[in-house]
């Protein structure tokens, strides 16, 4: 436990508070600035701060077991899955909890009419002034500057009294600074590479040139994935997308015109606006285009036009704060608050007032979640606070017990994080780092991360593929935040125990062997032919495997509609069990550099690099159409 402080001098705060002494206790602290950002100057005592106490949800230390209950394939209620409103009841928080946190806040001068509490009692919010704040958690305000220019406001640490600390998740504005940003047209980084290869021959239709260019026709040799879906209307599938990035019809329509799909020409996705989320034409050049062409291009062709996939579009174009969190706020109304309850430090607030962006409300439990969602963006796990990451990892477990099955992509720099940035011994993050820098979501254990793979040169689509290597490397990493979940002791336990190399030692990562380890599967990530800027590129990374994996799971859960059985939902303890080993090619060869190493090994069974392996649709169908 640490250290408690007593202040007599917040006693006296505004002449409204108990004369007793008040205990306090350390509840979040930030070491280090993340990379680029500097304090510039004290904040301004009278400015205005949206300050926001999360409140401890009911139920959160039982979030796990109730997610494996209907997710073992061993259990009597697998596929049973749960309904937001009892999502929602289940982990609403108590009303203990609202009180006492709401009577500290009065008797600390605070008037009850500037307090709010949120409809779903999961957020109690005030704007306070800075010095309010900084009394009423013990914290120093600072102005803080991006090397792009852009400012932030954040402090190093907070404390709060002994007794409100256990109702309370997470304050914010406070410790949380999002991504790194980057002078790019996104602060969001994608899982994707575009090749210097420039040269496509469109050609090749059919499966015998896979090695160099990958088609919906290789994709579906490798999987044995050739699947006509008989419960669209029952069934959904949705791709996450984060404006800037839009999709233009033309390349789609080049893109099903080569690859004789005419049923998706002139047809594009069903677009669901999210915080003023829109198909933009200002830019479309690859940097704006590259990844929705990429995602929406295979995951529509694969699927075929007989299910409408959906694009969740994020965002307005002028606010680059837009997260994961924001999306997860329009799927799940108890997890935002329609006031605010976001860090408005690290998420997009809504409406916008900045010139040009979104001027509605933000969305708040708005949208149906398909039944599979892949998102092919991701963070580094120390570019955000453990308290903020698992908030939003939980949130995904109950999606999970929703019967939502989400996919996030590994990343492609190998040991390396976002950017080819490493740990340094004190845990900031440089490219001269020497310690390997797990990604997020895909370090959440209730998400399932999906690595790469590809053909070996001169290989054929009936030859094991291996780990990717060429142009990106599989994102492969052991979680410094998340302990290891029971579906995947086993399988990780074996790995560890057989690993041996000399070119890293177990300081470079988490070799406790009590970490969360991923990805949980890999799906062929190398040399996409994709349709942008009227032409044909490759693109790499795992930015394709997500999507495609995305797209093999909903078929199996079309399937499994079809005779009147449930979405498959949270995967990954059905996926690690033993009955569905035989459901996978195993990966046996290729490794992942980064860190100035040469990373991780593939090996038989599960490893760092693939997970368990590609999928074989056939044989995955088989054994799920047989669950519950």
């Amino acid at each position: 436990m640490l250290a408690l402080l007593s202040l007599p001098f917040i006693c006296s705060w505004f002449g409204q508070v108990s004369s007793s002494l008040t205990p306090f206790v350390l509840h979040e602290r930030r070491s280090r600035s993340p990379s680029g950002w500097v304090p510039e100057r004290k904040h301004d005592a009278s400015a205005v701060l949206p300050l926001r106490f999360g409140l401890k949800q009911s139920n959160i230390q039982n979030l796990e077991e109730y997610l494996y209950d209907i997710s073992d394939p061993d259990s009597s209620n697998f596929g049973k899955h749960w309904t937001p409103l009892e999502v929602a009841k289940t982990f609403a928080p108590s009303a203990e909890s609202v009180k006492v946190v709401h009577e500290w806040l009065i008797d600390n001068g605070i008037p009850k009419d500037r307090l709010r509490i949120t409809p779903s009692q999961g957020w109690i919010e005030v704007d306070a002034t800075v010095e309010e704040a900084e009394h009423l958690i013990l914290a120093d305000y600072y102005v803080y500057k991006h090397e792009s220019g852009q400012e932030h406001i954040a402090c190093n640490e907070y404390h709060l009294p002994q007794h409100v600390a256990p109702h309370v998740e997470i304050v914010t504005p406070s410790v949380h600074f999002d991504a790194i940003i980057r002078p790019t047209p996104m602060n969001r980084d994608t899982a994707l590479m575009k090749t210097d290869i420039t040269v496509v021959n469109t050609t090749y239709l059919g499966v015998g040139h896979c090695d160099t260019q990958i088609s919906i026709d290789c994709l579906r040799a490798l999987y044995d994935f050739d699947y006509t879906p008989i419960a669209s209307g029952r069934n959904s599938y949705g791709i996450v997308e984060y404006t800037p990035q839009s999709f233009r019809q033309s390349d789609m329509d080049l893109f099903f015109t080569n690859y004789s799909i005419p049923e998706l020409i002139g047809r594009p996705p069903y677009q669901v606006s999210i915080d003023g989320g829109y198909q933009q034409t200002f830019n479309q050049s690859f940097d704006y285009v590259g990844e929705s062409h990429l995602d929406l291009q295979y995951g529509m062709g694969l699927v075929t036009s007989k299910l409408n996939v959906t694009l969740y579009q994020v965002g307005d174009t002028v606010n680059p704060n837009t997260s994961f969190n924001n999306f997860l706020d329009a799927l799940d109304g108890s997890y935002c608050t329609y006031e605010g309850g976001d860090d408005p430090t690290v998420d997009a607030i809504y409406p916008d007032t900045q010139a040009g962006g979104y001027d509605g409300p933000s969305a708040c439990g708005t949208t149906k979640p398909a039944a599979v969602i892949s998102t092919s963006y991701g963070y580094n796990e120390a570019d955000l606070t453990p308290f903020y990451a698992t908030r939003q990892c939980n949130e995904y477990a109950k999606l999970g017990l929703m019967g939502v099955t989400i996919l996030y992509s590994s990343g492609d720099s190998g040991v390396a994080g976002n950017g080819q940035v490493c740990l340094n011994d004190d845990g900031s993050q440089s490219v001269n780092g020497t310690r390997f820098n797990p990604s997020f979501p895909g370090s959440c254990p209730y998400v399932t991360s999906v690595g790469a793979t590809q053909i070996a040169a001169g290989n054929s689509v009936d030859d094991p593929e291996v780990a990717a290597a060429r142009v990106t490397a599989s994102g492969v990493f052991y979680s410094n935040v998340f302990g290891i979940p029971n579906y995947q002791k086993d399988a990780v336990a074996t790995y560890i125990k057989n690993f041996k190399t000399d070119n890293f030692t177990t300081s470079a990562y988490n070799s406790s062997g009590n970490s969360r380890a991923f990805p949980d599967v890999a799906v062929n990530g190398a040399a996409y032919v994709v349709a942008a800027e009227g032409e044909f590129i490759l693109e790499w990374g795992t930015s394709a495997s997500s999507p495609t994996m995305g797209s093999i799971l909903a078929m199996i859960n079309d399937a499994r509609l079809a005779i009147g059985k449930s979405t498959i939902g949270f995967i990954n303890p059905t996926i690690y069990s033993t009955l569905f080993q035989e459901a996978f090619n195993d990966i046996r060869s290729g490794n992942n550099p980064g860190c100035g190493t040469e990373g991780f090994t593939a090996a038989s069974g599960w490893d760092p690099l693939t997970g368990l392996g590609t999928p074989n649709f056939e044989r995955l169908k088989e054994l799920w159409l047989a669950l519950p």
